[in-house]
């Protein structure tokens, strides 16, 4: 127990915030494992669809500083990377620059 009512409170409060922050972590990476079951199966037009909805979800823990900005760039890049290698994409800007 704690000796102080602030600090009391203060324990109150981060239990709260710990609860909403797994919820918070939880969905994103749910919806990570949405965009890798899109990107697996092949299909373009889900996958695309959900890497929009990911990349708002990263987005947004950013903001809440649930993950480092770094990392949500990193996260970012490497999806939209496997995303344009399933459609492609990368392909046509290789023969592109040659």
């Amino acid at each position: 127990m704690t000796h102080r009512p602030t600090s009391a409170k203060s324990l109150r409060q981060n239990i709260k915030r710990r609860a909403g922050n797994r919820t918070a972590i939880s969905r994103l990476r749910t919806q990570l494992k949405k965009f890798a079951k899109a990107t697996e199966a092949g299909n373009t037009a889900a996958a695309r669809e959900e890497l929009r909805i990911t990349v708002k979800a990263l987005d947004q823990a950013a903001a809440k500083s649930l993950i480092k900005k770094g990392t949500v760039s990193r996260y970012k890049s490497r999806l939209t990377k496997r995303l344009n290698k399933l459609s492609g994409a990368g392909k046509e800007t290789s023969k592109a620059a040659e």
